[in-house]
């Protein structure tokens, strides 16, 4: 079936999405969610654009919006990705953290990864927290994850990953935290129980409230804030630095800038704050 999406649909749909995700799909987007909601339909029972339209706003279980948003993101993501965040963490974060943890008696570590995709920056954070803090005994790792995108969920909690996905990791880390698939699962590594125990994945819309009493030593929200206009960075920016402890860190994508952007966090080198 062939389906056309007109000036008013455009509108329809973008400002929809903005209401329920903060996503800010203007005009230069048009086109990518022309070309995604036409081939989502096509596989639906839909007839018709405006159909479609009107049971998604008519849904009271909110599950389309959910089906809608996983047609429109985009989920571009790799191990250790922007790789000097990393090496920011292990060589002068974590150990201000730790000692911040270990002075106020604070049984874990506790790890934020906002927007985390098919879980590749989820699993690259417990790597370095797990190396960094596997001589100190009693603290734990508790990582949290979220992601807007229930499929891109399913696939970082099932933590399968082809070979080539795995090339950047030394090979010493790759034998100790994955496991090499064998026979039909040949060319395929799956990230080992140690490791996945470490992180609880959940959906979570950012424009949401943000789970009640939970406090993070470090946030990562990289390559997120890109797909909001300025009003929703700041609303987003503030709620992510209630959310951190005070002298927790936040990171975001080395081509975000929270210039413009009011908040009070304290500037440490590009893409890295403090509280």
């Amino acid at each position: 079936m062939y389906f056309e999406m007109s000036e008013p649909d455009y509108i329809n749909f973008s400002s929809l999405i903005y209401r329920k995700a903060g996503i800010n799909l203007h005009e230069g987007k048009k086109s990518l969610l022309k070309a995604r909601l036409m081939k989502y339909l096509r596989k639906t029972r839909f007839r018709s654009i405006d159909e479609y339209y009107q049971y998604l706003i008519n849904d009271d279980t909110g599950e389309e919006m959910v089906h809608l948003l996983d047609v429109i993101s985009t989920n571009l993501t790799y191990f250790f990705r922007e790789p000097k965040h990393y090496d920011f963490l292990r060589d002068q974060a974590l150990s201000q953290v730790m000692a911040f943890c270990n002075s106020l008696n604070k049984p874990a570590m506790r790890v934020w990864s906002a927007g985390c995709s098919s879980g590749e920056e989820a699993y690259s954070l417990g790597i370095v927290l797990n190396e960094f803090l596997f001589s100190q005994k009693g603290l734990q790792i508790r990582i949290f994850a979220t992601d807007i995108s229930t499929r891109m969920l399913r696939k970082a909690s099932d933590g399968i990953y082809e070979q080539e996905k795995l090339e950047k990791i030394p090979n010493d880390l790759r034998s100790r935290y994955f496991q090499r698939g064998i026979n039909k699962r040949s060319g395929y590594f799956r990230v080992k129980p140690q490791l996945r125990e470490l992180i609880s994945f959940k959906r979570l819309n950012l424009m949401e409230p943000f789970p009640p009493g939970q406090t993070f030593q470090i946030i990562f929200c990289r390559n997120v804030m890109i797909y909001f206009d300025k009003p929703t960075q700041e609303r987003i920016v503030g709620k992510f630095y209630d959310a951190l402890e005070k002298g927790g860190f936040f990171f975001i994508g080395h081509s975000e800038s929270l210039t413009n952007v009011r908040h009070n966090f304290h500037y440490i080198q590009p893409s890295v704050y403090r509280k």
